[in-house]
């Protein structure tokens, strides 16, 4: 189905993955190292030989974030701005993923 590349373990039509594979679970991010999309930390620790590095701030309006149903790729404003669903298919995302936001994009700490 996809035409955007989506690197993990056990990765499905939708992004959904080995780790995380809920209906909620329909994201994808890039890494700074990587090219390709990862449906989550975890498959980028299974299949790469580098430490992750999250996406950086001063690239935040270049895409990073797909949308596994529709795959509408996403800055990271208007993945956070989105409320946990896709702008474009209006597909529910896992809130979840919120946790570990810190691993996905740097993010200002308050």
């Amino acid at each position: 189905m996809s035409e955007i590349p989506v690197r993990g373990v056990d990765v499905g039509p939708e992004t959904r993955c080995e780790h995380y594979h809920t209906d909620r679970d329909v994201v994808a991010f890039k890494f700074a190292c990587c090219e390709p999309y990862f449906p989550c930390y975890r498959c980028h620790e299974a299949i790469t030989d580098h430490d992750a590095v999250p996406w950086p701030r001063d690239r935040a309006d270049e895409p990073s974030v797909l949308c596994g149903v529709c795959e509408t790729e996403l800055t990271v404003p208007a993945y956070l701005e989105a409320d946990y669903r896709c702008p474009s298919c209006d597909a529910p995302f896992n809130p979840g993923c919120r946790a570990h936001a810190d691993r996905y994009f740097e993010i200002e700490r308050s």
